[in-house]
């Protein structure tokens, strides 16, 4: 069977192509998007932006099931005039206009890649988003996804084409950027962090797991039609991630145990309200849906998935 991967050269989404390549039963047909250049060894279609104009036609001939990966992803400075236009031409008009032709075309199975930013920003430390909650998206990012997953099952209704929706927190592993990539950089180098003091609890997903999800989602019959929380199965503190990234690195964590309310104030004073949302705040998913309905397990343990995602970062430090 062929199964169309967007966004196939993204870090969720060359992952996937990976794991469909060494299926026995899927052969995976490329939406490249935005690296032309990149040479792969499957067949592909060069498609283009992710808009209400692309046409799929080509990529799509045959297929069985899409994998969408593809998306105007969250971004902490967003320089546009109006963002929750440009993530709405993308991630929603985009994202339909791909599910009506993929319907079109007799794909059974559209698997969407969400976000948790559709459940909302934060839990407390002892409640958790689960998929069943009523949505509460608060950034134009979050309620692009929500828009998407709302008309994706519209559109399953209509069509009989089946729909299966992942929404993943924080996702890491190797090869990671942003964020996780610059806290590996400061652990690396020794740099004193004032996260030391830091109670919360945050749920991640290695990217090993998020695509054993996926490749369940793709063929599991008590997929269609519903939405999966991603996860770990363990949450961690800011200050134990650190902790722990820093054991992988084999460089130990120099924290210092600044008061979580001296860290807001500063960054209130700097602008950076978000950042420290993310870092003081907790962030909890519920998977026991996802491991009922499927029989699903993380493959990888937190430990196992940063000790390969620290040991590429050094290997990549080792080259350059």
């Amino acid at each position: 069977m062929k199964g169309l991967v967007t966004g196939a050269t993204g870090f969720v989404g060359s992952a996937v192509v990976e794991h469909l390549a060494a299926s026995s039963s899927w052969q995976p047909v490329l939406g490249l998007r935005r690296k032309p250049e990149v040479t792969m060894a499957y067949p592909w279609a060069l498609i283009g932006e992710l808009s209400s104009e692309s046409d799929w036609s080509e990529a799509l001939r045959d297929c069985s099931a899409v994998v969408h990966c593809a998306a105007r992803v969250h971004v902490m400075d967003d320089t546009e005039a109006d963002p929750l236009a440009a993530f709405r031409s993308a991630n929603v008009q985009g994202t339909l206009n791909l599910a009506r032709q993929a319907a079109q075309a007799g794909v059974a199975r559209f698997v969407f890649i969400s976000s948790i930013k559709v459940n909302g920003e934060q839990t407390t430390r002892d409640t958790f988003f689960t998929a069943e909650d009523e949505p509460a998206p608060r950034d134009p990012y979050g309620i692009s996804k929500l828009e998407a997953e709302r008309g994706l099952f519209v559109l399953a209704e209509e069509t009989g084409m089946e729909v299966v929706i992942i929404r993943p927190p924080l996702v890491y592993g190797p090869g990671v950027r942003a964020n996780f990539a610059s806290m590996m950089r400061w652990l690396d180098k020794g740099v004193p962090l004032p996260f030391g003091a830091i109670h919360n609890r945050r749920s991640l997903v290695a990217r090993s797991n998020l695509v054993d999800l996926i490749m369940t989602c793709l063929e599991h019959p008590a997929a269609a039609n519903q939405v999966f929380l991603a996860g770990d199965g363990e949450d961690l503190s800011t200050t134990q991630l650190l902790h722990r990234v820093g054991q992988a690195l084999g460089k130990p964590a120099r924290l210092l145990p600044i008061p979580i309310k001296l860290l807001e104030i500063a960054a209130g004073v700097a602008g950076k309200h978000a950042i420290a949302q993310r870092l003081c705040g907790s962030l909890r998913v519920d998977i026991s849906k996802t491991q009922k309905l499927l029989g699903w397990r993380p493959q990888v343990s937190v430990d196992q998935a940063l000790n390969e995602t620290a040991q590429a970062y050094l290997n990549s430090q080792n080259s350059s």
